[in-house]
């Protein structure tokens, strides 16, 4: 959520922001609102003021008239508060200066590429027929217990699953390879490591929508009767780690890697990628969550980019990374970088990463500030990141190392974790 006090004295930059992430919100009515406020809430003081007064004077009758004013001032400001807050709560935030303006998915802009795409002397299959016949992926039978966009897992595809995760966590938990990978991509940043987490999966509807995620709500499996959500992310749970805290400067960064199994309606997917495991209603990922510095907030979104380039760059998966425009960029985030990996038996690039600075942006809404060494408090900042999207990963591995005989080769680095080469 922005500060009312930065959109008043930034009106132009907030429109601009809501035309160029296709939102539309009263920003006069907010400021009208945010003034009432205001002057309710001196109101509210100087009649607190003047019941102090009659109670030292023992004056009965003036105290139950200005109990009886209190009450109803205070009402006026609960109903101008909720609906300032109703206004507030839609306005995304501000894009980065380098973030393309564009409406769609159109603008987002190549920044670099990496590896070459196979070349096969047959015709690459696509995942969902390389599991099929290596008993790999059973969509069919988990439709039959499940209903559509569930699958089973089986054999060494699910041991697989579980490499890239021991994979992740040993890169995420090394002080000396993360070391070397900002040194690698030229960043000056602590390599402080991670630290694992194994997050809940629900999450009550409120601190979701604190950590502006909620909507919308038709992407979530929200449980009306207990008030509970299931994640989307790993850090929808992440975030909230510190609500409602103020975290002393030196202690920053704070860096958590989680790992869980998410869930995603997909409503308006209805006909779209059906086949395999692209886009399911449960899967699972491995996230980061990141507490910083504002100054520190563009390099940790750098960082944490070279980071899933590391790991791209170890499987040995063409990749390119996107910066993606205002008209398709996430409602809280300030910059957004993604990962399309090339996907030979689709052949298309399929986006697998993405990383997101949002500023101040989340944690004004989950009051989690940062102490100065001066004693002052502010917003701390954030930054969250796709570690990896385990089944996009595992789709990416499969249709670039697949082979003329059916197999599919394990990439080197995951080998020590599978006890094998080749997937038959």
């Amino acid at each position: 959520m922005l500060d009312i006090q930065f959109i008043r004295e930034n009106v132009d930059l907030v429109r601009a922001a809501l035309k160029n992430k296709n939102r539309e919100v009263d920003i006069d009515r907010a400021l009208i609102l945010a003034d009432e406020r205001k002057k309710l809430a001196g109101e509210v003081t100087e009649i607190n003021r003047k019941r102090n007064e009659a109670a030292a004077a023992r004056d009965a009758e003036a105290g139950k008239r200005l109990k009886d004013e209190l009450k109803s001032a205070e009402e006026k400001y609960q109903t101008l508060e909720k609906e300032l807050v109703s206004l507030l709560i839609k306005i995304p935030n501000i894009p980065s200066a380098d973030t393309p303006v564009a409406p769609d998915e159109s603008g987002n802009q190549v920044l670099r590429e990496w590896g070459e795409k196979p070349a096969f002397t047959f015709e690459p299959k696509a995942h969902w027929e390389l599991g099929k016949s290596l008993g790999l992926i059973d969509s069919e039978k988990a439709a039959d217990v499940s209903g559509a966009r569930f699958t089973y897992l089986k054999g060494d595809l699910a041991l697989m699953q579980f490499a890239l995760i021991q994979f992740a966590m040993g890169v995420m938990t090394s002080r000396e390879t993360l070391q070397k990978i900002a040194q690698d991509a030229g960043l000056t940043v602590d390599p402080k490591p991670f630290v694992p987490v194994v997050p809940p999966v629900l999450m009550r509807s409120q601190v979701m929508n604190r950590m502006a995620r909620l909507d919308p709500i038709d992407e979530r499996y929200y449980f009306e009767k207990d008030d509970l959500v299931f994640v989307g992310s790993a850090e929808h749970t992440l975030g909230p780690l510190h609500m409602d805290e103020t975290l002393p400067e030196e202690s920053l960064p704070i860096r958590y890697v989680g790992y869980s199994t998410a869930f995603r309606r997909e409503a308006g997917s209805y006909g779209k990628d059906t086949k395999g495991i692209l886009r399911q209603h449960q899967f699972d990922k491995v996230e980061a969550e990141c507490f910083i510095k504002p100054e520190d907030g563009i390099a940790e979104q750098d960082f944490l980019v070279a980071i899933q380039e590391y790991l791209m760059k170890q499987l040995g998966l063409p990749h390119r990374t996107m910066i993606i425009c205002t008209g398709d960029m996430g409602f809280p985030d300030q910059r957004q970088i993604d990962i399309e990996t090339w996907m030979p038996g689709q052949n298309t690039y399929r986006e697998t990463h993405s990383a997101d600075y949002v500023g101040g942006f989340q944690s004004r809404r989950l009051n989690t500030k940062l102490r100065r060494a001066d004693g002052s408090t502010e917003p701390v900042h954030m930054n969250d990141a796709t570690i990896f999207a385990i089944g996009r990963t595992l789709i990416a591995i499969m249709e670039n190392y697949q082979q003329a005989d059916g197999t599919i080769a394990v990439p080197t680095v995951l080998r020590p974790y599978l006890g094998k080469d080749v997937i038959k």
